[in-house]
């Protein structure tokens, strides 16, 4: 039994928000890859930075509300983690995210 404070169908829900977006960065728009896509023609690197994954504005991972979740890239979201925005809330956040595109 895992300690994880992520819900045992995080993978669903994440999926949930990833398809809700087709599968792009809510921050750069970049087309991310999509489950069983084809990746044999891209290194690992690449792969990286090509996955999708769900950022929780609060930096709560038991928080799975919609308004909470977004879908950023991974090199969008360290930036998020690295610059530690967890101070604004997740409606101030997505404004922001919106409007310095």
């Amino acid at each position: 039994m895992s300690n994880s404070r992520y819900p045992s169908n995080w993978k669903e829900i994440a999926n949930a928000v990833k398809e809700s977006v087709g599968w792009r960065c809510q921050k750069c728009d970049k087309l991310c890859l999509k489950p069983g896509e084809e990746t044999s023609h891209l290194t690992k690197s690449q792969r990286r930075a090509y996955t999708l994954q769900v950022h929780h504005w609060n930096f709560n991972p038991a928080d799975n509300r919609r308004e909470n979740l977004a879908p950023l890239c991974s090199g969008c979201h360290l930036y998020y983690h690295r610059f530690g925005r967890g101070n604004i809330s997740p409606g101030q956040l997505e404004l922001e995210l919106k409007f310095k595109i």
